[in-house]
């Protein structure tokens, strides 16, 4: 004969599995929540960044910049590398990262007249959405899936890719 449970042991069986229902549907809907993030910042990163790391057949060269405003700046284009031709005007992103009156190094959207910058600076500023992005999926990782130490190695790779990008630029 099986002994009889006591009525509060077979109310709390119930919970408990509900319990661990809802704490996993927590740490499956904040870790897409975060996964999501992340890879929001590597797309809007990678629409520049692809052209300022994969170098190899695209023209490259250096901008002076002579002209800002309606949120471009433009200047004469100087070719580096083989193969490029001098332009009288590529058009710049106007941003934090560009003035007027200084020279850049720049890689060439091919297809366009549309410059992007090269070199250290170009690469850490095309992933600035990223180094956003870790900043934002650090609190919900830390809230949702309270996970102080993935959060804190997140937030701190994100300062330091906002921080190099500031140095750089």
């Amino acid at each position: 004969m099986i002994p009889a449970m006591p009525a509060s042991a077979a109310a709390a069986r119930p919970r408990q599995a509900s319990s661990a229902v809802l704490r996993f549907g927590r740490i499956a809907a904040m870790g897409t929540v975060a996964a999501l993030i992340l890879i929001a910042g590597v797309w809007a990163s990678w629409g520049t960044a692809q052209h300022v790391l994969l170098t190899k057949g695209r023209e490259q060269g250096t901008v002076e910049v002579t002209r800002c405003g309606g949120g471009s700046c433009s200047g004469p284009y100087a070719p580096v590398s083989a193969g490029s031709q001098a332009r009288e005007r590529v058009v710049l992103e106007d941003s934090v990262a560009v003035a007027e009156g200084r020279t850049y190094s720049v890689v060439l959207k091919p297809g366009s007249d549309d410059a992007v910058r090269s070199g250290p600076a170009g690469v850490l500023y095309a992933w600035v959405p990223l180094g956003g992005a870790l900043l934002l999926a650090s609190v919900v990782v830390a809230g949702g899936l309270r996970r102080t130490r993935a959060a804190w190695v997140l937030a701190g790779s994100g300062v330091a890719l906002l921080t190099a990008a500031f140095v750089a630029v």
